[in-house]
């Protein structure tokens, strides 16, 4: 079986953060590990808090799982400050971890901020330059580039400035009112759009995560780059046009769309 780790915040509502990670993993047909960097208090209307671990523990974990079960892919998501960051990127090097997907968690979808500016500095010294494939939205495209973005040609200079300055694959999401769901993946000097139809679905928590676990699945199995993100951004797209709306606010999509239930037809027709 193909294994994959997510090295992220988790979130008590279930829709984002390493819930969402290991549902897309399982939804993949791997089997998820998971890191805790904080645990969060939230609901689909937003975050009331966040409570770290200490970096030792992190570290502790980390340790864990690659001393036993080695990731064939590793996700990361939310990583709240500089010193459980640097962590992260040591034990990374360290265990000479593979396909490392980093999805630069530094606002929820909420609008509640995870990250301080501490740790966005640390993440752009620190993880980046290690990673495979970085998938910034267009906010967090705008802060590790350090320019506005109004346009697709905004989006491919700023997705070049960050390849290039820090060595990796950049998969610069669209949405945020610039365009249709159309994504943008800069590798190796070239450029390639994934065109996409937005769907009118105001439940949207955890998208970010989502998406990244899957390219991490589609990875983990031994995929190249860009059918890794082509085959992760159908999925993000069928589980969102299932429109599930669970919450109050923003909720979350329906993982398990494609998941029969394990009880079988009979269990169905009663």
């Amino acid at each position: 079986m193909y294994t994959a780790l997510t090295i992220a915040g988790s979130d008590s509502s279930g829709g984002a953060g390493i819930q969402a990670d290991i549902k897309t993993m399982m939804a993949h047909g791997i089997y998820a590990m998971s890191a805790v960097t904080a645990l969060t208090a939230q609901n689909t209307t937003g975050v009331a808090d966040i409570l770290e671990v200490t970096p030792d523990f992190l570290e502790k974990q980390l340790d864990c799982v690659f001393t036993d079960i080695f990731p064939d892919a590793v996700k990361i998501g939310m990583i709240p400050s500089a010193g459980l960051i640097e962590v992260t990127a040591d034990s990374l090097l360290r265990h000479r971890a593979r396909n490392i997907v980093l999805d630069p968690v530094m606002v929820a979808t909420s609008g509640a901020r995870l990250t301080d500016l501490q740790a966005v500095e640390a993440l752009k010294e620190k993880l980046l330059p290690g990673a495979d494939l970085v998938t910034p939205n267009i906010p967090e495209a705008e802060v590790l580039s350090g320019m506005k973005i109004k346009d697709g040609e905004d989006m491919e200079e700023a997705a070049g400035k960050i390849g290039d300055t820090y060595g990796c694959a950049v998969l610069c999401k669209g949405g945020h009112q610039l365009n249709d769901a159309n994504d943008l993946l800069y590798r190796k000097g070239s450029f390639k759009w994934f065109k996409g139809k937005r769907i009118d679905n105001p439940n949207t928590h955890g998208t970010g995560c989502t998406l990244s676990s899957a390219i991490a699945s589609n990875l983990a199995r031994g995929m190249e780059m860009e059918a890794a993100v082509g085959l992760a951004k159908e999925y993000l797209s069928k589980a969102l046009a299932d429109m599930l709306d669970l919450g109050h606010g923003r909720g979350p999509m329906n993982h398990a769309f494609a998941v029969r239930d394990w009880r079988g037809d009979a269990a169905n027709e009663k």
